[in-house]
């Protein structure tokens, strides 16, 4: 095999299983067997797999137009989709910058930020290029999203010295954690840019959780001093928290968000970087130097575009968001009681997510193994064995993926 694997030490890992069809919650193994799908390919199959309204929307728009670039050009789905996602901030006047990843997304947030403070100097220049981050953060694998991520508990700590150092701070959980936040922003305010947050989960980060109070805390000191505040809802959003997006649990109103992963309903790669008009102001400008200069080339897919609308429909006139309270309820009646066994740190249960983090490190290869011997497809993440099931998950699917955990982790495995 030719294929370099991502987060995979090629050498040691299990050969990878081969799959030859998706339907639903399930995938079909080349070998014939049917697994059920616990991770919905890293969180984006929110409608189970190859949902027809969907497949029927990049079937039509293969035919009518597979791509334009978006450069001096525009087109219907683009348009539809903007509008649409610009609507999912308060206000007037959002803009919505497309993408092809959410890693990138994370980056033209970051590249918006320090452009913004840029544009408001008569200079144009700016000494606020740093970012307050989180511990136990994951934002995206290239090199600006690199930067906020956990600096020494991560999957990036090996790259220290290669990306700027951002400030990797304690999520304030009580008043006294807000207090020192405070302080910190107070004596870095001429070199801070925005504060970044997942919010209410860190997925990639090993499945942390935190309140909603906590978020509000940050947004409170955010705009004590005129910080702007990046909400990456990449893996948050559309509906896995159990709200459309994770930041209104706490009624934050972000100043840009990032989205991506479910967008599509797991078809076509898109992600988008949602900016405020206050953030957008600076930017239009009769200075040519005032633009935002960025532009992947397929930015805008119209089959991605066509992709996102229709996902966007279903969120509209299927019971999505009642799904998932649903799948809630289930996790949370099967995998609380695992909390009681001695080598389990907590359960955690928050939407269409279920994490069981362990006291040690799970071996993931090993685990892999097990779980495929159950005829489900699960794959933990550092010391955390988690599902985050399509929404439309049925009863008895959700139940086999509970068994197989359940099995796993009282065998002390």
């Amino acid at each position: 095999m030719n294929l370099w694997l991502p987060y995979t030490q090629m050498k040691t890992a299990n050969r990878p299983i081969e799959v030859i069809a998706t339907e639903g919650s399930t995938i079909t193994l080349a070998d014939g067997r049917v697994l059920i799908d616990g991770i919905s390919s890293w969180w984006t199959a929110c409608h189970g797999y190859r949902h027809p309204a969907i497949v029927n929307a990049i079937e039509d728009q293969a035919r009518r137009m597979p791509h334009v670039m978006l450069g001096g050009i525009v087109h219907p789905p683009v348009l539809r989709l903007g509008e649409r996602l610009a609507a999912l901030l308060p206000g007037r006047g959002n803009k919505v910058f497309f993408c092809d990843s959410g890693s990138v997304a994370v980056e033209v947030a970051m590249k918006m930020s320090v452009q913004h403070w840029a544009n408001r100097s008569s200079t144009g220049r700016t000494s606020k290029t740093r970012f307050l981050t989180f511990r136990d953060s994951y934002h995206g694998d290239t090199s600006g999203a690199m930067s906020l991520c956990d600096p020494v508990d991560s999957m990036h700590a090996n790259f220290r010295g290669f990306f700027v150092e951002q400030f990797p701070r304690e999520i304030p959980e009580t008043d006294d954690a807000q207090g020192q936040l405070e302080k910190f922003i107070e004596s870095q305010i001429n070199s801070l840019a925005a504060v970044v947050i997942e919010p209410l989960v860190q997925m990639a980060g090993g499945m942390r959780f935190h309140s909603p109070a906590a978020l509000k805390r940050i947004e409170n000191v955010c705009r004590k001093f005129d910080v702007l505040l990046i909400v990456d809802e990449v893996a948050t959003g559309f509906g896995r928290t159990g709200s459309m997006f994770a930041h209104q649990q706490a009624d934050v109103v972000p100043d840009i968000m990032c989205v991506g992963k479910g967008l599509t309903g797991c078809s076509v790669g898109l992600a988008a970087t949602i900016a405020s008009a206050e953030v957008y102001e600076p930017f239009h400008s009769d200075r040519a130097e005032a633009a935002l200069m960025h532009g992947p080339t397929f930015m805008g897919n119209p089959i991605a575009c066509a992709a996102a609308n229709a996902s966007l429909d279903l969120f509209e006139t299927e019971s999505r968001l009642e799904q998932v309270a649903a799948v809630e309820a289930q996790l949370s009646d099967r995998l609380s009681p695992l909390s009681q066994l001695d080598h389990v740190h907590s359960v955690t249960c928050k939407g269409a997510i279920g994490a069981v983090r362990m006291n040690q490190s799970v071996d993931v290869q090993a685990a892999i193994k097990f779980f495929l011997q159950q005829s489900v497809w699960i794959r933990p993440l550092r010391d955390t064995v988690y599902i985050a099931p399509a929404f439309t998950i049925t009863e008895q699917e959700l139940g086999r993926l509970c068994d197989a955990i359940k099995a796993f982790v009282s065998g002390g495995s």
